[in-house]
């Protein structure tokens, strides 16, 4: 039975979708106009159908009854797409099955504000969070609030269409005025959070699936060593753990996600907060994610767990992974390392050996189309860049 994957834009979710279903024997289509780096995949079935994610978008319901499929299993790559899934009528499941939570669950992970209230109903461990619907509700707050925090928007996709960032730092309360107006102006809404200080290497992640009896058969922790931009960036290097190095923050997403009634993919992020001794969850989303292969290749499959709990098969659980095993995305590491050149504090052995020790999301000389266009890319870029300077 296939699956079909939602999503597009840059294609490193849906690549490594794609290519971790395909090597277990699943064939998978993709529905976007723009599958990026994925489409040049040699797992990429795209669907019969023109301009497919259109289509989907308006009427996912009639796009599907559509479709010449007997049946399939739904797996959505974005924010957006997840929620279109979930809100599907229940009818739609006789031929399309899905793995994913109920629309309310997600909702509740995705928007920030409502993410924050379940936090606090936890107690789950979590940064200062206050909402701030307008320039009444920041008037009301002490100079205190506005110093070491951001503002992070409550649907994270939009804002980062919109502004290219994941927040805004503010800078006192004139700088945080001018920032909610420039937030109202394009009709988003975001809350005011404390930033956390600390480098990137206090970041680490506790990614997994829970079945549809709520029980969490695979997780998996990752810890950040790069990220680009510094604030509010991607990871750009990273090393698999053992979740007991981080046994805390894995019993918090055990908590969260059972209060929740949570089922399907996951992959929560914390930041160790050194003056309290804390880790504090940031965020948890609820879909596949960029490094969603590198966690399969160190033994946590989680989108082949997905397709056999959407079909009603046992899900395997999986106890031990690989740690140690390092994942470089040289496009954003690049940058990361330029910083850290300039402050002195990584040397080009250093760096270079990082690269050589660690996978690639993108290259697989098992599949090296995807790897030779981002090269051919970044290789036009930066000629282009040159060329422009002269």
């Amino acid at each position: 039975m296939p699956v079909l994957v939602f999503g597009g834009g840059l294609g490193l979710t849906t690549l490594g979708v794609i290519r971790t279903l395909g090597r277990a024997g699943v064939t998978a289509y993709i529905v976007a106009d723009t599958a990026g780096l994925a489409r040049h995949s040699r797992w990429f079935r795209p669907l019969p159908v023109p301009h497919a994610a259109d289509i989907a978008e308006r009427d996912l319901t009639g796009f599907l009854e559509a479709l010449p499929f007997e049946r399939a299993v739904l797996m959505p790559c974005s924010d957006i797409w997840a929620m279109h899934v979930a809100r599907l009528p229940a009818a739609s499941g006789r031929r399309f099955a899905s793995y994913q939570s109920h629309s309310t669950v997600l909702e509740t992970l995705l928007d920030k504000g409502a993410f924050a209230s379940a936090l606090d109903a936890t107690g789950v461990p979590h940064p200062r969070t206050r909402e701030v619907a307008g320039l009444d509700d920041l008037a009301a707050l002490p100079d205190g609030a506005f110093t070491n925090s951001f503002f992070k928007p409550r649907d994270s996709q939009r804002f980062f269409r919109r502004f290219n960032v994941k927040g805004f730092r503010v800078i006192g309360r004139a700088d945080a005025v001018r920032r909610m107006g420039e937030i109202a102006a394009a009709g988003l809404a975001v809350v005011l959070q404390e930033y956390i200080p600390g480098p990137a290497s206090n970041h680490v992640f506790v990614d997994g699936f829970v079945d549809r009896a709520g029980h969490m058969q695979g997780v998996f922790a990752r810890q950040r060593l790069r990220m680009f931009p510094a604030d509010f960036g991607n990871s750009s290097y990273m090393v698999s753990i053992s979740c007991d190095e981080v046994e805390p923050a894995v019993a918090c997403v055990r908590q969260l996600l059972a209060h929740l009634g949570f089922r399907g993919i996951f992959s929560a992020e914390f930041k160790y907060d050194e003056r309290d001794g804390r880790f504090k969850i940031l965020e948890v989303n609820a879909r596949p994610w960029w490094f969603v292969e590198f966690t399969a290749r160190c033994g946590v499959d989680v989108c082949t767990m997905a397709y056999h709990d959407a079909l009603g098969l046992p899900v395997r659980p999986v106890s031990a992974y690989r740690v140690g095993r390092a994942c470089v995305y040289p496009y954003y590491d690049y940058g990361a390392v330029r910083e850290l050149w300039r402050r002195g504090e990584l040397s080009p052995w250093s760096w270079a050996r990082s690269w050589l020790a660690a996978e690639q999301p993108v290259l697989r000389f098992s599949d090296p189309l995807p790897w030779a266009l981002e090269t051919a890319r970044g290789v036009r870029r930066r000629l282009r860049k040159m060329l422009t300077a002269v």
